[in-house]
Parts: structure tokens; sequence; C-alpha cells
């Protein structure tokens, strides 16, 4: 069951898709959605100059899947306005350069949403929006030149399913990854909810 979805506040707008199975997956749909996963990591943890463009990032989020021959035909990520319109750019990261490429620059908004879909059988997206910010870890003199070196936070607080999930073809830091962001999810939300939905969300949320 894929779910696209999200809402228009006074804090901003928000995008966030996520992929469920309410019955057991086979080894083929976990497969299919680790590489998915695998891509979305690559694009959030990824260390860029500012102004790159999103064309230049968009292989990060699909080298998984073509590493078996699969792939996805929509873009990877686009502007998201505040109270806008959800889809907004100049920004945006996808295959194809636009005709007037604008790149990403510090305190852009963009979504990350790898997919893969097969007619008739199922459908993969895991979405999350996320906010372009110094990269603080890089070494001055790892900088070329003036260049200012980026990453993304994600500021989309949605667990990922889990039983979707094979560990075996994660690395270490892949799994580290996912476990500090549930753990974060988790830490964000559970003083807002009720006893019994905490309870849930912290089943969502354990480590992998």
């Amino acid at each position: 069951f894929l779910l696209d979805s999200g809402g228009q506040y006074m804090e901003g707008t928000t995008d966030v898709t996520r992929t469920m199975h309410f019955g057991i997956p086979t080894d083929y749909e976990k497969e299919c959605f680790t590489r998915v996963l695998k891509g979305k990591a690559a694009m959030e943890r990824v260390i860029f100059p500012e102004g790159i463009l999103g064309a230049q990032l968009d292989s990060l989020a699909r080298q998984y899947l073509w590493q078996v021959g699969r792939n996805y035909r929509h873009g990877t990520g686009h502007g998201v306005g505040a109270a806008l319109c959800v889809h907004e750019g100049p920004q945006t990261i996808g295959p194809r350069v636009p005709t007037n490429p604008v790149g990403i620059f510090q305190n852009m908004v963009v979504s990350n949403e790898p997919g893969y879909y097969e007619d008739n059988r199922f459908g993969i997206r895991i979405e999350c929006v996320q906010i372009a910010v110094e990269a603080h870890s890089m070494p001055l003199n790892h900088q070329a030149g003036n260049s200012k070196y980026l990453t993304f936070e994600n500021i989309t607080l949605v667990p990922i399913s889990r039983n979707l999930i094979e560990p075996s073809l994660m690395t270490k830091d892949e799994i580290d990854w996912l476990n500090a962001y549930h753990s974060r999810v988790y830490k964000m939300l559970s003083p807002h909810l009720s006893a019994e939905d905490q309870v849930w969300l912290g089943r969502a949320t354990l480590p992998l």
C-alpha cells in the first residue's frame, strides 16, 4: 500500500510518501524496497558543493536500482513551497537538465522520493522533505576555491516500514543512519501522543 500525502499549515507545507505491507512481503518485494531505501539514504547523506545541479545528484538515488537493471520514471525531488504550490521550482532533482537550470543552494527545500513500480503488481516510494544545510563536518582544506559544501537535513518525521527492509542488503552506515532517524522520530513525536500511540510508535521505530 503506497500513500502519498501532505497538507498546508501555517508553519509550512508537507509532502510525504510511505509504502506499507499489511501481510508478509516476498523476498523480492523486500529487495526492491531496500534498494529504494538505500538510494534515499544516499541522497540524504551526500555532501556536495553549493550550486550543483539536481541532475548531478539524481543518479545517487537510482544507483542501487540500476545495479540490477531497474529504474523509476519520475524525478527524485522537487522544490516545496511554503503554503503555496507543493511542487515549486526553480530547484529540481531529476535526470533531465531544465532549460534554465538552477542549482541547489543553502536553505532550499526539496523532496527526496525515489521509488520503484511494476505494473499490476506493486509500487514503492519513500518520500521525505529535506533542507539544504551547510555540511559543518567538511574540513576546510577539502574545499575547492570559495565553494561552500552542503548536505541535506530531513525534516519529515514518519517511520519507514521495517518489515519491508532486508538488512543483509544494507551497510552498517546505512543501518546506523536509519536507526538514528527512527530514534529522532520517536524522540520528537512521542511527547505529543497518547500512551497507546506511543506504544505503536515505539514498535515502528525499533532499531533494525
